[in-house]
C-alpha cells in the first residue's frame, strides 16, 4: 500500500494550503466578507469576482483548462489590488509565495480594503493602481503563473490522465492521479526550451513543442527513496521514436514496476517470481477466466457488478481474483479457470516481438526463447555495475540497452562484437533498468513486449487519485466519487 506516499505528500502540502487559506480568511473579512468564504473551491473565486467588481460569470474559465490559469491569475491580481498591492514585486509574492505574503497581509493591520479595483471610482481615488495597465499586469501574473505551475510539475507534484485499461481494476479509465517527483528525485529537464504544459506536440497539432537544440544530460536530484517493486510508476515509453524524441518529450506511460535493477525476473503460468520467489500479486489485478455453465447464462447485472469484463479483441473475459471467487460460487457456474498461454509456447514477446526493434543482430535471427506473456524468462535485470556476457543468447536481450539507452557504438563483424570500435564480449552496464508489467495482465503492453525501462526515463511514482471520471456513464453518474482522494496500492 502506498499510503506513505500519499501521506508525505499531505504533510509537505499542507501547511502551505492552510497558511495560504488563513490569509485569504483574513483578506476576506477585511472586504466584508465571512473568512469561511475562502474555504469553498470556486466559491472562493466567485467572491474574489465580487470584491475586485469584475463580471461574476468569469467564473466560468475556471472550468477550462488553459483559460484557468490565466483568467484565475488576472482574478488574484485583482484581488490583491483591492488591498493596495499595485507592483509587479507585489505580484510575484502573490502568485510564486502566496503562502507567506497572503497571510502577512491578512494579519498586518496597515493592510486595509480600498474597494472594488475593476471600478472607474477606484482607477480615479488610486492613481497608483493606474501605474500600469491591466493588460501588462495580467501578463505578469500569467507569466508567475506558469512558473509557478511549470516549477511544482517539475520538481514537486504532476498531474495525469489513466487513457486505457491496462492498469485496471488499480487504475480505471479517467482517474486523474496526482504523480508524485519527490519520492525517487526530481528528474531535471533534459530539453529545458520547450512550450509550457505540452509533452512532445503542441495541442492539437503535430508542431513540436520543444527546440532539440539545447539537451541536458540525464541528472536526478536525491529522493526520499529509490524504486521498490510494486510501487506504480509514470515513465517515458521507452520504444517511443517517434521524430527521434528526446527522452523526457517520450510518451509517458504508467505501469507496476514489478522488478528492479539486479533481479531476476521468472513468469510461470502467470505467477510471478523474483529471484525464486513467488510476488504477491496486486489486490485489483485482473487476469482472464473460462468458465463453464450449467443451466441459465450469468446475468448481466452480475457480471457489470464483479466489474468481468471482456475487452475488445479478447475471447475471454478478464476480473480480479475476488470476482473470480465471487463468481464460482453462483449456482450455474459448473467451473471457472484461469486462461494463461501454455509454458514453451512462443508468442511475439520481447525481445522478438514487433516493439522491441533491434538494430544489430549477432545472428542471422533472434533465438527463439519459448518465451509468451504468461511464461516467461528467466531474465535478469540490468544494474549499474553488472557485467554480462554477451553471447547468442544474452545479445538480443541487451542489444537496445547497450546501443540506444547507454549511447554506445554497437557493431557486428562476423561472430565478433564491437562496442565504439573496441573488440568485446562482456559490457558492464552504466544504468539501472527496471521491469514493469500491466495490473490487467492481458490487455496491457509493457516489460514482456519491448524489455527494460532505463533509469532515466523515470518520471515519478503515481501515489493518489484527484479526480474520477467516467465518460461512459450517466450525465449524473460521471463523477465517481468512491475514488476521489484514494490512494494507489
Amino acid at each position: 500500500m502506498q499510503i506513505g506516499s500519499y501521506i508525505g505528500v499531505l504533510i509537505l502540502a499542507s501547511p502551505i494550503l492552510l497558511l495560504a487559506l488563513a490569509g485569504y480568511w483574513k483578506l476576506f473579512q477585511k472586504a466584508g466578507r465571512k473568512g469561511w468564504e475562502a474555504l469553498i473551491p470556486f466559491y472562493s473565486g466567485y467572491v474574489m469576482l465580487k470584491i475586485s467588481g469584475r463580471p461574476v460569470w468569469w467564473l466560468i474559465w475556471l472550468f477550462l483548462p488553459l483559460a484557468s490559469t490565466i483568467v484565475g491569475a488576472g482574478i488574484l491580481v485583482d484581488f490583491i489590488k483591492c488591498y493596495g498591492k499595485y507592483t509587479a514585486k507585489d505580484r510575484a509574492k502573490a502568485i510564486l509565495l502566496g503562502f507567506i505574503y497572503l497571510p502577512k497581509w491578512g494579519f498586518e493591520n496597515k493592510t486595509v480594503y480600498l474597494g472594488p479595483s475593476a471600478s472607474p471610482g477606484f482607477r480615479k481615488g488610486h492613481p497608483k493602481s493606474r501605474a500600469v495597465s491591466s493588460v501588462i499586469a495580467w501578463g505578469q501574473a500569467v507569466f508567475f503563473a506558469v512558473f509557478a505551475a511549470m516549477f511544482i510539475r517539475t520538481f514537486f507534484i504532476e498531474a495525469y490522465v489513466i487513457p486505457t485499461a491496462s492498469m485496471e481494476r488499480t487504475l480505471l479509465v479517467g482517474d486523474n492521479i496526482f504523480v508524485s517527483k519527490l519520492n525517487y528525485g526530481a528528474r531535471i529537464p533534459m530539453t529545458p526550451i520547450s512550450f509550457p504544459f505540452a509533452n512532445h506536440t503542441l495541442p492539437n497539432t503535430n508542431f513540436k513543442s520543444y527546440w532539440d537544440g539545447l539537451e541536458l544530460p540525464y541528472l536526478r536530484l536525491p529522493g526520499f527513496s529509490s524504486i521498490k517493486r510494486g510501487d506504480v510508476i509514470v515513465f517515458n515509453y521507452p520504444q517511443d521514436t517517434i521524430d527521434n524524441r528526446p527522452v523526457d518529450k517520450r510518451e509517458f506511460y504508467i505501469k507496476r514496476c514489478v522488478a528492479i535493477a539486479g533481479d531476476t525476473l521468472n513468469i510461470i503460468n502467470e505467477q510471478v517470481f523474483v529471484n525464486g520467489k513467488a510476488q504477491a500479486g496486486p489486490p485489483e489485478e485482473q487476469l482472464e477466466y473460462s468458465y463453464k455453465l450449467h443451466g441459465r447464462e450469468v446475468s448481466p447485472d452480475v457480471l457489470e457488478e464483479l466489474h468481468v469484463i471482456t475487452y475488445d479483441g479478447h475471447q475471454y473475459p478478464s476480473m480480479t481474483k475476488q470476482s473470480a471467487r465471487l463468481l464460482r460460487g453462483y449456482s450455474n457456474i459448473e467451473s471457472l479457470k484461469p486462461v494463461f498461454s501454455p509454458k514453451g509456447f512462443s508468442e511475439d514477446v520481447f525481445p522478438r516481438s514487433s516493439t522491441s526493434s533491434m538494430h544489430v543482430l549477432l545472428t542471422k535471427t533472434i533465438p527463439d526463447y519459448h518465451w509468451n506473456v504468461d511464461n516467461f524468462g528467466p531474465i535478469i535485470i540490468p544494474k549499474k555495475g553488472w557485467t554480462v556476457k554477451l553471447d547468442s543468447m544474452t545479445f538480443p536481450l541487451y542489444e537496445r540497452v547497450i546501443e540506444v539507452y547507454e549511447h554506445n557504438k554497437l557493431e557486428v563483424k562476423g561472430t565478433d562484437i564491437f562496442i565504439n570500435g573496441k573488440k568485446i564480449n562482456t559490457y558492464t552496464f552504466k544504468m539501472n533498468y527496471y521491469w514493469v508489467l500491466g495490473d490487467n495482465r492481458h490487455d496491457s503492453e509493457d516489460s514482456r513486449y519491448w524489455g527494460f525501462v532505463p533509469e532515466d526515463h523515470i518520471s515519478g511514482k503515481a501515489i493518489f487519485i484527484w479526480m474520477s471520471w467516467d465518460s461512459d456513464a450517466p450525465l449524473f453518474k460521471k463523477i465517481r466519487w468512491e475514488r476521489i482522494l484514494g490512494g494507489i496500492k
